[in-house]
């Protein structure tokens, strides 16, 4: 300690300064991360909300998935450092299934790191009709160690109702049953924000 005084004392006065100001950007930085902001959540039972915040990078057909049960749509949600990483359901719905899968931490704007990443995946049943089966995993990136998720199986969200987050960088992904009535109204390349910005629209 008295040797850290000492060389403390023998640093120019320029680079005082210089680490002041890069600890004060790190701080104000972590406070943005964790920012929480008000979301206007759409009240309309025939859309399916974003999950997350960040950019489209991948909107993919799956042949088959278990939960499901038939054919779906997969839309990838990569969401930066410098996004919001709270993450609200995308309609109402009840928690059918958590499961956690622990993982690697390749870089989380790739699709594939969806399949070998550390992840926790939602299953989810619509309360409303149509009561569609969704899923919604969290998954983790290459600077995220963190995955948080607070609902326990059997409990009910509301859309737009916030239910966890990724720490530092990752990825989020929503899959939903592939039919005519369910109409895709994001691309690839949107930016979407959670719990506000509409990614399905179910048509009669």
């Amino acid at each position: 300690m008295f040797f850290l005084i000492f060389a403390a004392s023998y640093i120019p006065e320029w680079c005082n300064y210089l680490i002041v100001g890069a600890l004060t950007i790190i701080t104000l930085w972590i406070i943005s991360f964790f920012r929480d902001p008000y979301r206007k959540v759409p009240k309309n039972p025939k859309i399916v909300l974003a999950p997350a915040d960040g950019k489209i990078t991948d909107v993919e057909r799956v042949e088959k998935n278990d939960f499901i049960g038939q054919k779906a749509v997969r839309i990838g949600i990569f969401m930066s450092i410098f996004d919001v990483h709270i993450n609200r359901a995308p309609c109402n719905a009840k928690v059918e299934k958590i499961t956690y899968r622990w993982g690697r931490h390749k870089n989380a704007m790739y699709p594939g790191s969806g399949g070998v990443n550390e992840s926790n995946e939602l299953g989810l049943v619509r309360t409303e009709n149509p009561q569609d089966r969704l899923i919604v995993r969290q998954i983790s990136g290459a600077i995220a160690r963190r995955i948080v998720c607070t609902p326990h199986k059997g409990e009910s969200l509301t859309a737009g109702q916030k239910f966890g987050m990724i720490k530092f960088g990752s990825r989020t992904e929503i899959m939903f049953p592939l039919r005519e009535q369910a109409l895709l109204v994001v691309k690839i390349g949107d930016k979407v924000k959670a719990g506000e910005t509409v990614i399905v629209r179910y048509e009669e």
